[in-house]
């Protein structure tokens, strides 16, 4: 199956378990893998056998920056979910959710969570 990209999309938001997450805001990077079949797109030239970049770019964003979440875990399925209910075309969706500076006492680079998820997940 042939593959979408969009890679390091960058939000600030107000998602986390802790109260100083949701008061002050952090943060969050979303990568995405979408599964479409781009071969009529590529023999075509037209937008219309494809999916619109600019377009799912507005969907994380809403989602990220829309509702309040406690878990990464909540933001990454919502992102599927609104994905592949809005895009026929997409044959599955691997998203995945990184919070870089999560108040975590360590070194560490990021936490991250990443779910793979298919339109007959949601019938």
């Amino acid at each position: 199956m042939d593959k979408i990209y969009l890679n390091q999309l960058e939000f600030y938001a107000y998602h986390g378990a802790l109260k100083e997450e949701t008061a002050l805001g952090q943060r969050f990077t979303v990568d995405l893998e979408l599964n479409v079949d781009l071969k009529k797109a590529g023999q075509t030239d037209q937008l219309s056998y494809t999916v619109h970049y600019g377009e799912v770019y507005e969907i994380v964003k809403s989602v990220v920056e829309g509702q309040t979440y406690q878990l990464i875990e909540s933001v990454g399925e919502r992102i599927a979910k609104e994905v592949l209910s809005t895009y026929e075309m997409v044959k599955g969706c691997k998203v995945k959710v990184i919070k870089p500076t999560p108040p975590i006492a360590g070194v560490y680079q990021s936490v991250a969570i990443e779910i793979d998820r298919e339109p007959s997940d949601y019938e």
